[in-house]
């Protein structure tokens, strides 16, 4: 079975920056999709970043031009830098894998972390913004 662990959330003052980190306990290497979805207590699950298995990213339009996700495959782990941080990115973050509705440039990240067949998603990092 896989396991993801994210890391790296925190505290941060508008306009700063963080890097989360996710590892993978089992081996995902060119078989499925990884992402970064968000959310808060009284709202949707929002997924906003997505990076196929050839590499492609994909970002939610609330994110895109201030977070990047990348991957390292000999580590197992993806990545999610988060630049220009406002009050509306305070959330809690997951990691998600998936092999089903992959890759996020035909599916899209909407549905990312809400399946688990064939899909995983990590216990999440808080991340605060004010």
């Amino acid at each position: 079975d896989v396991q993801l662990v994210e890391s790296g959330g925190g505290s941060v003052q508008a306009g700063g920056s963080l890097t989360l980190s996710c590892v993978a306990s089992g081996s995902l290497r060119n078989t499925y999709c990884m992402g970064w979805f968000r959310q808060t207590p009284g709202k949707e699950r929002e997924g906003i970043a997505g990076i196929d298995v050839d590499g492609t990213t994909t970002y939610a339009d609330s994110v895109k031009g201030r977070f990047t996700i990348s991957q390292d495959n000999d580590k197992n782990s993806v990545y999610l830098q988060m630049t220009s941080l406002n009050l509306e990115d305070t959330a809690m973050y997951y990691c998600a894998a998936d092999k089903i509705r992959c890759p996020f440039t035909v599916y899209g990240l909407g549905r990312l972390g809400a399946d688990l067949d064939f899909a995983y998603r990590g216990q999440g990092t808080q991340v605060t913004v004010s």
